[in-house]
């Protein structure tokens, strides 16, 4: 289960050897925001296969020359992409429920997808308004 990939069941010097690092450097690690284990009594750190999994990329990526700075900043961005998935997904589910909700209506498929996320209905022939990036989709009825 992936939750139980996120529980928290190692001490630092488990972890550490998971990891094939030494404790002060998933110290240096925390202290970095690279990797960010529970605290358990606020004071000591447990680690999760997750976090333990994190330590690898961050020590392979230390290995081919990539700065902790430079290595912060893919992970942020690894964390963007997967928020913007999960976006992804829940416009998906919108854009559905929107076609469902039109053609149960009797109406066509038009809607428009701006460049900040949302989704609106379009009247058959009408454009977005502006310069925006917005996507139009249609599909002709059935005859």
């Amino acid at each position: 289960m992936g939750n139980d990939r996120q529980r928290p069941i190692f001490v630092i010097s488990i972890a550490a050897e998971l990891a094939d690092m030494h404790p002060q450097t998933l110290r240096q690690y925390d202290r970095l925001g690279l990797v960010s284990p529970s605290r358990q009594g606020g004071k000591h750190r447990r680690y999760s296969e997750h976090d333990v999994d994190l330590l690898r990329e961050i020590q392979s990526l230390s290995k081919d020359g990539v700065s902790l700075e430079g290595i912060r900043r893919i992970m942020e961005l690894e964390n963007q992409v997967a928020a913007l998935r999960v976006r992804v997904g829940e416009l998906s589910h919108e854009v559905f429920a929107l076609r469902s909700a039109h053609q149960a209506a009797g109406q066509g498929r038009i809607f428009a997808a701006g460049s900040t996320g949302d989704v609106v209905s379009m009247a058959r022939g009408q454009r977005p308004r502006g310069r925006s990036q917005a996507v139009v989709v249609w599909k002709p009825r059935s005859k």
